[in-house]
């Protein structure tokens, strides 16, 4: 459906409204940049960092200030909303990292009775890993997030509810289930003062929700009088953008009626405000079912006007509808029509682009494409026209050598692939074997080191025999320690903590270790990694970034390459044995 974007955008506002509004007074500060912000209180810290959206260099030094403080005074609840200010700062940029930050939320928040954490952290989890097409993982953080708002937090309770009644009509094409939760939610609001602040936005986006999904139902009455309701809801609020997704809305859904006149007249009406509003997804919407009045009038030209420029957004934002997705089957039936071979060979790619897309990410949109256009008569039309555009003779040639090509590739491919899972099944019977070389190497280290600091002097690295002494007695404390698990850890911090200087423990790691700095490091680190990921089948169920981060790595790329370089196999594979090791 069109709103899908046009939700999305509304969902962020209304989490950054509840913690803005909600979370801590306004008060906004006249600050002084230079000014010590230990000095400030939390509320003010926090309306600092909103104040400052536009400098996040000042937010990182705001939120970091306002964690310190938490720290200190050791309060649960504000470390949580502190990770929570951490968090927003991803939202956009990093989902993976705002994740993080959100388990931090829900880690310090859990049992404090906070009005709205964790259950705010447990929403915005789902909309982040909605957005990675984890529908499923995103469904148990929104249900663990009514859980907690039903007994802390009505109002909010039926928020989530809202959106799980959109990630079911949005998402998981469940239109009638979504609409039972939109009517649960509508029910609610109907008690309160729906045309007060705190309430009129939330009514009207259920409302548009039942509205939508009636539409979807294809209850053209239902949809009309909701689209109606609506329209005189927002306009006693002066909600503007709102007043204007309704007339877009009822536009389409007189298309969908065939009433072409009514159905253009709200359209050309809605279509400047989604523009002036920059709701591209509405734009969208517009233009797609402007384009479909326009084909049901007979004006093909006018209908792939505006198709094309369906197109060209689909092509700037990459999300794609498969309420939309016909305007393709439009395009290559009208450039076939006009002898335009070039076009039609390109949105016949781009629409068979967009429906393996579609099926990859999405639920069963299958059955979408294959009802405008059957697959298959579409892949042989593509294949006709490149002959057409081609030389017959020079393609087949090329053809034949690619086949050719491709069967020797093939085969050689799959030799490769048997031996490296053979190399790599006994990679892996060696890392976990009682003879383990990760083991044996760490013992046999451990006598060099002790031999090399006794029989070694000072003129062989230039340290006397006392200092290196010191400095291996505050490595294994290092180890002991498992301070390498720190990913901010360097040489110069560690000869800080040492007391001493960078250059002795770099000589005395190559000496008596055997290896660079960055070597010995990597190595602890992974040496734990595996020792962790026998004995905790938990912890394998980790994703391999958030696994890097348990373990000292910056990223998912340096702690892969790591655990390659020390094993010979890599993480993933190493988890999927282990797993398997566990069943049998």
């Amino acid at each position: 459906m069109f709103v899908g974007n046009y939700f999305y955008f509304m969902k962020y506002s209304k989490f950054i409204k509840v913690l803005f509004f909600t979370l801590t007074p306004i008060f906004f500060l006249a600050q002084n940049k230079n000014e010590d912000l230990t000095k400030l209180s939390y509320d003010a810290l926090h309306d600092l960092y909103f104040a400052n959206s536009e400098n996040q260099k000042r937010q990182f030094e705001i939120v970091k200030t306002y964690l310190n403080k938490a720290n200190i005074e050791n309060i649960d609840i504000r470390k949580a909303k502190a990770y929570y200010h951490f968090a927003i700062l991803y939202y956009k940029k990093d989902s993976d990292k705002a994740i993080k930050y959100l388990d931090s939320v829900i880690k310090y928040s859990q049992n404090t009775k906070d009005h709205f954490f964790p259950a705010v952290a447990y929403c915005e989890k789902a909309d982040l890993l909605k957005r990675k097409y984890k529908f499923k993982e995103a469904m148990l953080n929104y249900n663990l997030a009514e859980k907690i708002a039903i007994k802390n937090n009505i109002d909010y309770y039926y928020i989530v509810r809202e959106y799980i009644a959109i990630t079911k009509s949005e998402d998981l094409g469940d239109y009638n289930e979504a609409l039972d939760i939109f009517k649960e939610c509508y029910g609610y609001y109907k008690h309160k003062d729906t045309r007060s602040p705190k309430y009129a936005g939330e009514y009207q986006s259920i409302i548009f929700g039942l509205a939508d999904c009636y539409k979807s139902l294809k209850n053209i009455d239902s949809t009309t009088y909701y689209n109606n309701l609506g329209y005189q809801e927002s306009k006693a609020t002066n909600n503007e953008e709102y007043k204007y997704l309704f007339v877009l809305n009822e536009g389409a859904n007189q298309a969908l009626k065939k009433n072409y006149k009514i159905a253009l007249d709200s359209i050309e009406i809605a279509l400047p405000k989604m523009i002036f509003y920059n709701n591209t997804g509405n734009v969208l919407a517009a233009y797609y079912y402007r384009g479909k009045i326009y084909e049901g009038l007979g004006k093909k030209t006018l209908a792939a006007q505006n198709f094309i420029k369906v197109d060209s957004i689909n092509n700037k934002t990459g999300v794609y509808s498969g309420e939309f997705i016909d305007g393709y089957s439009f395009l290559i039936s009208y450039y076939k029509k006009l002898g335009n071979k070039e076009n039609q060979l390109k949105y016949i790619i781009t629409y068979m682009s967009i429906d393996s897309t579609l099926q990859k990410n999405y639920r069963a949109l299958n059955k979408i494409v294959n009802k405008e256009y059957d697959m298959p008569h579409l892949i042989s039309e593509k294949e006709e026209l490149i002959d057409s555009l081609h030389n017959k003779q020079t393609k087949f040639y090329w053809g034949l050598w690619i086949f050719f090509l491709i069967i020797i590739l093939s085969s050689g491919f799959g030799l490769y692939q048997y031996e490296l899972k053979k190399r790599y099944r006994l990679r892996f019977e060696k890392i976990v074997s009682n003879t383990i070389e990760l083991q044996e190497s760490k013992i046999k280290n451990s006598h060099i080191e002790k031999l090399s600091a006794n029989s070694k002097n000072d003129d062989n690295i230039g340290i006397t025999e006392e200092v290196v002494n010191q400095i291996l007695e505050k490595l294994t404390h290092f180890e002991n320690e498992k301070k390498y698990l720190e990913t901010n850890i360097t040489i110069q911090i560690l000869s800080n903590s040492f007391e001493t200087n960078s250059k002795y423990i770099s000589k005395i790691v190559n000496t008596y270790k055997g290896k660079t700095f960055i070597q010995y490091i990597n190595d602890l680190r992974i040496e734990y990694a595996i020792s962790e990921l026998k004995q905790n089948s938990k912890i394998r169920k980790y994703t391999i970034h958030a696994l890097a981060l348990e373990f000292g790595f910056n990223n998912a790329e340096s702690f892969s390459s790591a655990f390659y370089k020390k094993t010979g196999i890599k993480p993933s594979y190493f988890i999927k044995e282990l797993d398997m090791q566990s069943e049998k």
